[in-house]
């Protein structure tokens, strides 16, 4: 007599099998786990902790004989370019290859200390960093002014308090987003595929003629799924913590935490490749419907750029995309130090999306 069938124990069956046919993937290896570690290390190695270089040129006759010229040149963020001749200096100029040609002019005027005439030359094409040059060149002589002449008086004076805090660091900034945008790709068109080739070599139909339901084999494949997006995450995390000096604010414990909150990003994400793949006939129709769903999400959800950069009327509907939900969520535990109960707007934010996925996706399954 045999027992009662086991839907836990099918459940975990396919997802065992799924998860060996993966590893035995190179196609799914490389796309998977190759490709988002190769993104992380380009975009780390981009990573400049020091203050952007502004690139300049000294004009023929430029006075380097003086404080001013030695108090700017060892400013880190100019860079003092190579001689040239003065039609190459404007070519530059003109094409944005250097920011600004920089002239000094000192003149005797009677007193102690000579007085300088700083000219800097620029164009259009380096209107970004200008004012940036300008402004460190204004402070430099500022607080020259008030070392040699501490006695004049002043209209008003700036202090600063600082006080103790983290450092936060381009790469705490990209590495979230390279997570979402993996546990994005890898959901949706692995699913996505996934689910209709089944269909299409009839494997499911076979399934349908066995006890298991569909609830308990899309929980299987979300299993496989996971734990071989697990081998992944913790490769790209553990690359930036020790390559790139990632913020893990308590460690271990919040890694944790991202992975645990990664668990629901990655069911929404291959709940959409499940509708896709049960909604379309033709398997050229779902690469451009994934992507149709997909890049609105990675240019809309922070994933480059700071949400708060886009217009305000379109920062509402980019909050309400799932992918920002899980990118924000996830800077918040690394950086922050925030636990996932105590995040209530992205967590409810998933867990909405979670839920309104997870019933389309049974919905819309389909054996055959």
């Amino acid at each position: 007599m045999h027992g009662k069938y086991s839907q836990t124990r099918a459940a975990f069956a396919i997802s065992k099998a799924s998860l060996v046919a993966m590893l035995r993937s190179p196609i799914s290896v490389v796309f998977s786990l190759l490709f988002p570690v190769i993104f992380i290390i380009v975009f780390g190695a981009m990573v400049d902790n020091a203050a952007a270089k502004v690139k300049v040129s000294l004009a023929p006759g430029c006075d380097t004989s003086n404080l001013i010229y030695r108090t700017i040149s060892s400013l880190k963020i100019i860079k003092l370019q190579p001689p040239m001749s003065a039609d190459d200096m404007h070519d530059a100029l003109q094409k944005g290859q250097i920011t600004a040609i920089l002239d000094i002019k000192t003149q005797i005027v009677g007193g102690i200390f000579p007085h300088s005439n700083v000219l800097l030359t620029t164009s259009n094409s380096s209107a970004d960093k200008i004012f940036l040059l300008q402004s460190v060149i204004n402070e430099s002589i500022s607080t020259m002014n008030q070392k040699i002449f501490p006695k004049n008086p002043s209209i008003a004076n700036v202090s600063v308090t600082k006080i103790p805090g983290r450092a936060y660091k381009q790469i705490d900034f990209i590495l979230p987003g390279q997570l979402g945008f993996s546990l994005l790709m890898a959901g949706v068109f692995a699913s996505s595929f996934l689910l209709f080739s089944l269909r299409q070599s009839l494997v499911l139909k076979r399934f349908a003629v066995t006890p298991i339901t569909r609830t308990s084999l899309i929980l299987g494949e979300l299993l496989s799924r996971l734990f071989f997006q697990i081998i992944g995450f913790a490769i790209m995390v553990a690359l930036g913590y020790y390559v790139f000096d990632f913020t893990l604010v308590n460690g271990l414990l919040t890694f944790l935490e991202m992975l645990a909150y990664s668990v629901i990003a990655l069911i929404v994400f291959m709940g959409i490749g499940f509708i896709i793949s049960g909604m379309i006939s033709d398997e050229s129709a779902i690469a451009p419907i994934a992507n149709t769903i997909t890049l609105p999400q990675i240019l809309l959800c922070g994933l480059f750029f700071p949400v708060e950069n886009y217009p305000h009327w379109l920062q509402a509907f980019c909050k309400m995309l799932p992918l920002t939900f899980f990118v924000d969520g996830l800077r918040k535990i690394a950086f922050e130090g925030t636990h996932i109960w105590q995040m209530l707007h992205e967590l409810i934010g998933m867990s909405c999306w979670a839920v309104v996925v997870g019933v389309i996706t049974i919905k819309v399954f389909r054996w055959e």
